[in-house]
């Protein structure tokens, strides 16, 4: 009887579906985003990323905890803060919000893998990526204030670093400066393929990171160029990194692809903000199934690829997983 090929078959049964099924999910693949805060007591709501706050280092610790019961392995934090100048200061000071976060949650909770992401927008007072000259970001004087901001984390107990910067040559510099410290077994995940995005919009809100004046399209990659994303992912590799990151997820599942077949090394994608926020809205407007979109967006950047997920979706679709 034609036809002989039937794929339904291995459809009708949902035992059987799971049984075939080719991506899955994971809570252990999720890193969930921290934004941390001076002062104390504070817990304030971000208004364009429901269910996301950023917290003082008293508060921190107690995220942490729900965030570790849940089973997500790791965090990803952001510092937002009180002084910003053009030296980014707040970056490499030994008693910065971040460092001090760091502490506090390794105190609290030892298990939970604590990253770090290494950039300088969040402590500029121009709300750029780098050092300043007459407009223009100096690549080479920027590496050296990352180098430090890494070094800076690391002593405070931070596991992993993530330099999100895009300057050239930014691996080399954190780990020459790591290893030179003594921090060897310090791994290294580079946002080595960042793209110059309209997604970004609610984490700049987030981190206080919105730029004065201009882009950064000087650094961030161009969304229409493919092949370029291999070039920046073997030029981070050579120079020294243990994890490619892709960023942003959602509009990049091409890239995700591509780096993952072209290099034997662990791939993570951040599923950012505005992509966050959209579905979100979208759900609030009574328009799409919040979870069912959510679950479906995760799944595809796991089919996509990554190995890693870096995504504030993360407390939700982890309580999905675990029922």
């Amino acid at each position: 009887m034609f036809p002989v090929v039937r794929p339904r078959r291995l459809r009708y049964s949902s035992v059987l579906r799971e049984m075939v099924r080719e991506t899955s999910l994971s809570v252990g693949s999720f890193v969930y985003p921290l934004f941390v805060t001076f002062g104390t007591n504070t817990r304030r709501p971000i208004q364009s990323m429901p269910g996301c706050f950023a917290e003082s280092v008293d508060v921190i610790a107690e995220s942490a905890r729900d965030i570790y019961a849940l089973g997500i392995p790791a965090v990803i934090l952001f510092g937002v803060p009180h002084h910003k100048d053009e030296q980014a200061s707040g970056a490499y000071d030994p008693d910065g919000v971040v460092q001090l976060a760091v502490q506090e949650i390794k105190h609290a909770v030892p298990e939970l893998f604590v990253i770090t992401d290494v950039c300088l927008c969040e402590y500029t007072s121009h709300g750029h990526c780098g050092v300043l000259e007459n407009g223009q970001i100096l690549n080479d004087p920027t590496l050296e204030l990352l180098a430090r901001a890494a070094v800076s984390h690391v002593r405070a107990g931070a596991d992993m670093v993530a330099p999100s910067d895009m300057m050239d040559g930014r691996v080399m510099a954190i780990r020459t400066a790591l290893d030179s410290e003594g921090c060897a077994s310090i791994p290294i995940m580079s946002y080595a393929v960042k793209y110059s995005s309209a997604f970004y919009g609610p984490f700049r809100e987030a981190a206080e990171s919105t730029p004065t004046f201009g882009d950064r399209k000087s650094h961030q990659m161009d969304p229409a160029n493919r092949r370029e994303a291999l070039k920046e992912a073997a030029i981070d590799i050579n120079e020294g990194a243990d994890i490619l990151m892709v960023k942003p997820a959602l509009s990049y599942l091409d890239i995700i692809s591509d780096v993952k077949h072209a290099f034997n090394v662990p791939v993570a994608a951040y599923n950012v903000s505005g992509e966050y926020a959209m579905v979100h809205a979208g759900a609030r407007l009574g328009w799409i199934d919040y979870e069912k979109v959510m679950m479906e967006i995760l799944l595809s950047i796991k089919r996509a690829g990554a190995d890693i997920i870096l995504t504030y979706f993360a407390k939700d679709a982890a309580k999905i997983l675990n029922d």
